[in-house]
């Protein structure tokens, strides 16, 4: 019995101790990724729950609709490398509730100044990350 006990205890430690090595490379090593929430936006500013970032760079708030395509820039907030928790947004205009809106991770490269948002529609400074040729996004709906 006693044999067995630490059979088990041995199998049982073997499992969970690749289960956590599973779950942390299932971490995504880092890899880009932003989540958020329907959300209102009373409050004049849109939170994204989580936002990983390979690099520094932005989160950037694009209205958008059923196309899924990103439109004019509404909001964004800088990020740090790594992960960043409720990153807060502070809408630049009007957004109202039922609106789409899509978080997306921007780079901090390609423009003139570090830490200054460069960015505008369809330019290079500043510019979405993509992964595997997509967009690093979410979208939400304005409550």
């Amino acid at each position: 019995m006693n044999k067995h006990v630490k059979t088990t205890a041995f199998v049982t430690a073997l499992i969970s101790g690749a289960l956590i090595g599973g779950v942390a490379q299932a971490g995504h090593h880092g890899e880009a990724m932003v989540w958020g929430d329907d959300q209102s936006v009373a409050a004049g500013t849109v939170t994204a729950k989580k936002v990983m970032a390979e690099e520094n760079g932005w989160l950037v708030v694009h209205r958008t609709d059923e196309a899924m395509k990103p439109g004019p820039v509404v909001a964004h907030a800088p990020l740090k490398k790594g992960k960043n928790m409720d990153v807060n947004a502070i809408l630049t205009e009007e957004v109202k509730p039922g609106e789409m809106l899509m978080l997306m991770v921007h780079s901090e490269k390609g423009g003139m100044k570090t830490g200054i948002f460069e960015y505008t529609l369809g330019a290079k400074e500043d510019g979405p990350i993509k992964k595997d040729g997509k967009l690093v996004m979410t979208t939400i709906t304005a409550q």
